[in-house]
């Protein structure tokens, strides 16, 4: 019986046993027509993997699952297998570096990568978490790779072989070249190890990610009326049929939506401030904006319709990666949408390197944040918010100054500025 190796032809994970096949002179064969999400769903599946994960590995013996182990099986059948060193130092050497590349590599990969493809719910501070655990993580391994073209030895090993493949769905997918020049050892390791004949055989042609995936919608679904059981009361007419038409106009009038509630903004009494003629100035004004918009901005201003709002970022010591904060800002304004009849905001990112600082000011209808605003947008509980009080002068110019892109501002370069309107 041949080995036969379940999981899809693009999987990472089954790379690892298909190169560790090359190298060792072992035939394993990807599963005909195996199809992700369909295949392995199947009774004849589950009896190999429960729980039905890929990939799987048919021996003679039984199967085997979990990657790092159907990678070793393979290896270890070819007797001295120079994929696992020379020595017992050596073997150890190489099972360190593929639990690295499992538990430090693999792991904050996926964590900064899947939150964005939306296999996993998308969390800010989550993924500054991950991005800052991968950059120690690179960090530690380019060290090592500046005096060694491989992890162990003089030769690939199959911890080479594992950390390739994890590394590769990050530098396919995620891993933008702005991002991995910090790490150019890791570079070098990589692109070497692809172009390898036994790697490049399985893998193919590699290219890198030119942009990160965007933020996937935050937007909560849609949870059903309570009223309206249509399917219950339509079978009430089958034992009145005398009067059918009239009991369907009936069912029809119970069945129709109620009107949709209003936003509590919108009863709130008139305001002198028109927020669309606001965002009008705004936009328009290409000179003298001081004097144009900004002194238009405090004519039109009306603080008993409208509150204005500073926020700071609770976690500015976390923003270590230029794009990443600036997609994270991005992403707060693209979930800020629903308020987009009721607000104005301006977002800077400050700093001309790391840690950047992300401060901004916000209008909103009416004199507190908006309830709708606070629980439809988890942003909102990773900034710090103080209402402005306009009474203060610094604290009025410190509007000005958001408003327009002042720089330096607070003594500091801007590294961008985002407006919401």
């Amino acid at each position: 019986m041949a080995l036969v190796l379940h999981a899809g032809d693009t999987n990472k994970n089954g790379f690892k046993a298909l190169i560790a096949a090359e190298y060792s002179g072992v035939q394993v064969e990807l599963a005909k027509n195996f199809v992700m999400g369909v295949s392995n769903k199947t009774p004849e599946f589950l009896k190999m993997n429960p729980i039905g994960k890929v990939p799987v590995l048919e021996t003679p013996d039984g199967p085997i699952f979990e990657s790092n182990a159907i990678a070793r099986y393979v290896t270890r059948l070819k007797a001295d297998n120079p994929l696992y060193g020379c020595s017992l130092i050596e073997y150890a050497h190489i099972e360190q570096w593929i639990d690295y590349a499992s538990m430090e590599i693999d792991s904050n990969i996926a964590r900064w990568l899947y939150p964005r493809l939306g296999y996993m719910p998308y969390l800010a501070v989550a993924e500054e978490s991950a991005i800052s655990s991968l950059k120690r993580a690179l960090g530690a391994l380019n060290s090592h790779l500046a005096s060694s073209t491989y992890l162990v030895g003089h030769s690939v090993t199959l911890a080479d072989i594992v950390m390739t493949c994890n590394l590769h769905i990050g530098f396919s997918r995620i891993l933008v070249k702005s991002f991995t020049s910090e790490f150019p050892h890791v570079e070098r390791y990589f692109w070497t190890m692809v172009n390898q004949p036994n790697f490049h055989k399985v893998v193919g042609e590699v290219k890198q990610a030119d942009s990160v995936p965007p933020v996937p919608s935050q937007k909560k679904p849609v949870q059903p009326k309570e009223p309206a059981k249509p399917k219950e009361v339509k079978k009430e007419p089958k034992k009145e049929p005398v009067k059918p038409k009239v009991q369907e106009v009936m069912e029809e009038e119970e069945e129709a939506p109620k009107p949709k509630p209003k936003n509590p903004l919108d009863l709130l009494p008139p305001s002198k401030m028109i927020l669309d003629e606001w965002k009008r100035l705004y936009s328009n004004t290409k000179t003298n904006f001081r004097e144009v918009a900004i002194k238009g901005f405090w004519d039109m201003y009306d603080p008993e319709g409208y509150s204005l709002w500073f926020c700071d970022y609770k976690y500015n010591d976390e923003n270590t990666v230029s794009f990443v904060t600036l997609n994270k800002v991005s992403g707060f304004l693209q979930r800020m949408d629903l308020t987009r009849k009721y607000a104005f905001g301006k977002m800077l990112v400050i700093g001309s390197e790391p840690p950047f600082k992300v401060k901004g000011v916000w209008l909103f209808r009416g004199q507190e944040i908006p309830k709708f605003v606070l629980d439809e947008v988890y942003d909102m509980e990773l900034y710090d918010w103080a209402k402005v009080d306009i009474s203060d002068e610094a604290q009025k110019e410190r509007v000005n100054a958001m408003i327009e892109d002042q720089e330096p501002f607070e003594g500091e370069a801007l590294l961008d500025a985002k407006c919401f309107k």
